[in-house]
């Protein structure tokens, strides 16, 4: 998909091709805000099988798995090997684990080194443990590797959630804690894998120690400043320049849990009253549980926030979810009859919008039937707002599929008592559904990326090409064509700060230069939306000739 999707993929491919595996660069711009870990892992995947678009996602689908698999393993060494099944099929099948996992970012990885992490903190605390040399490597490995991931918050997170842990259960003496956990052993390892990539970076991407308190348009301090102090810092305290990033209202980041962990977020109530006392194996992995969704929704609600920064206590939730389940052998009457009635809502929404549509004809793509927020799409979900009515007659066979699995939903709420039946029937019925979205996603494909301009791109003559807007509008051309551009009035997001750096690539061009070189005798081609081409015919002489159509954008060319 174009924006942040294709973003990363690129990224990791001009580092394949380059052999710079220090530096970011998009269009010969530094891209100097993410740690380069999941970029490795792509452009690894890129040499061993080609690059491809599903080169790309395949080291994302394996991290998912881990997690799942970690996740129950964890709530089985806990729990029991009921909990174990019931908390990795919690967490494989949830609604949110599904929509931010579909794009090229990090979090699904940075949320499985905070859990082995955790997981081997309590391990290395346990005095029945053999194996304390294996947790012990996969405690700081795995805080090295989330370094490299996320930043900063890789290590904040599970550091302060052990800390409150153990000031809570003062489980051990700090003279015995430093015994356990071998903290400089610890420490040495994890500067050992972390620290050259970021003395590099900033070795290479000088000024080298700029402790500047603000920035604006065209300030360039160097990797250190912008990577320690901008993004993690000035992020936190939503001063980050520049802005390009919005955040959802504190009150919706709590409640849309609800959503992403469907349908097993009706049990919330319950898995809260268990016992936390840390008198148990089992009270202490609940109250670690408790500590960690409560530390990281709090540490998002005083900094910004986006849908899926709550990405990492997914486990922590599945893992009390399946825990509480696993001890129960009816499932909750409350939970299930409140299930129904919302399958049953949205099987009756289902079969509104099939009869809505049931003689509304379709022509072209999607995009001819969805309105456009722009203000929206600084949210991970934003083109979520574009959605009409008239736009489900393109999703017919998803919203079949989808109610298909609805109605497996119902049947096992409906039919069975028994906690086992219920979730298998529930995971059933999120298995169907989760097909049908992705059925939807190839339906919404023109829309949300830009392949078929790249394609029409590659069969046409060469040519100077042009990008009107950010490089985030049109990143999946660049992918599939691995071609540079010029960016007209593009110099804003992210790629404003690099490009003030003294090494930048001249890449950005005004009114004047565009119409220069759209008049000269140079073949030249412009990726641009259709809501822009109003402004460029006044701005032309001439008129465009269009190359390609698609998803309510253009390919033109001035020959």
């Amino acid at each position: 998909m174009d924006d942040v999707d294709a973003v990363q993929a690129q990224i990791a491919r001009n580092m394949l091709q380059s052999g710079d595996w220090v530096t970011a660069r998009l269009d010969g711009i530094a891209y100097l805000e993410k740690s380069p870990l999941i970029f490795w892992i792509m452009a690894t995947s890129f040499r061993v099988f080609g690059v491809h678009d599903w080169a790309a996602r395949l080291p994302l689908a394996f991290i998912n798995i881990a997690l799942c698999w970690v996740t129950a393993r964890f709530a089985t060494w806990a729990f029991g090997r009921r909990a174990g099944i019931y908390s990795g099929t919690i967490l494989a099948t949830c609604i949110g684990i599904f929509l931010f996992t579909r794009i090229l970012i990090p979090d699904a990885a940075l949320t499985l080194t905070i859990v082995v992490a955790l997981w081997s903190f309590l391990r290395l605390l346990d005095p029945s443990e053999l194996r304390r040399t294996r947790w012990f490597f996969a405690l700081y490995i795995s805080l090295a590797c989330g370094l490299l991931l996320k930043g900063l918050i890789a290590v904040v997170f599970p550091i302060a959630i052990a800390t409150i842990y153990l000031l809570i259960t003062r489980e051990v003496s700090l003279r015995d804690l430093a015994k356990r956990l071998r903290f400089s052993s610890g420490v040495a390892l994890v500067v050992l894998i972390a620290a050259p990539w970021h003395i590099l970076a900033t070795i290479r991407n000088p000024p080298y120690f700029d402790w500047t308190m603000h920035s604006g348009p065209g300030n360039y301090h160097g990797f250190f400043w912008f990577y320690f102090l901008n993004e993690h810092l000035f992020r936190f305290l939503n001063l980050r320049y520049p802005r390009d990033y919005n955040t959802v209202p504190r009150l919706w980041f709590w409640l849309l849990h609800f959503v992403w962990l469907f349908p097993w977020s009706l049990t919330f109530i319950a898995a809260f009253r268990h016992c936390y006392r840390p008198i148990s194996r089992e009270g202490k992995v609940r109250l670690l549980a408790l500590i960690w969704i409560g530390f990281v929704l709090l540490f998002f609600t005083l900094s910004t926030t986006q849908e899926y920064y709550s990405l990492p206590i997914y486990p922590a939730l599945a893992m009390l979810l399946g825990s509480d389940l696993a001890i129960r052998e009816r499932y909750p009457r409350a939970a299930r009859i409140i299930m129904t009635a919302i399958l049953g809502l949205s099987l009756c929404a289902v079969a509104f919008l099939l009869a809505y549509n049931a003689h509304t004809p379709v022509h072209g793509d999607i995009s001819n039937a969805l309105t456009q927020n722009p203000d929206m799409y600084t949210l991970s979900l934003g083109h979520m707002s574009d959605l009409t009515f008239r736009s489900f007659a393109y999703l017919r066979l998803p919203l079949v599929l989808a109610g298909c699995g609805l109605l497996i939903g119902i049947v096992a709420t409906l039919r069975a008592r028994r906690t086992a039946a219920i979730v298998a029937g529930l995971a059933l019925m999120m298995i169907v559904f989760i097909q049908a979205a992705r059925l939807a996603l190839v339906v919404f494909d023109p829309y949300l990326s830009s392949k078929p301009l790249a394609d029409a791109l590659t069969r046409s003559e060469p040519g100077v090409l042009v990008e009107g807007d950010a490089y985030y509008a049109f990143s999946s051309v660049f992918f599939y064509t691995n071609k540079t551009a010029l960016l007209w009035n593009g110099r804003s997001n992210n790629l404003e700060y690099g490009s003030n750096a003294p090494n930048a690539a001249q890449i950005f061009i005004d009114d004047g230069a565009l119409k220069s070189l759209w008049l000269g005798n140079r073949r030249a081609y412009l990726l641009i939306y259709g809501t822009d081409l109003p402004h460029l015919k006044d701005l032309l002489t001439n008129q465009p000739k269009i190359v390609a159509y698609s998803g309510g954008n253009y390919l033109l060319t001035n020959q």
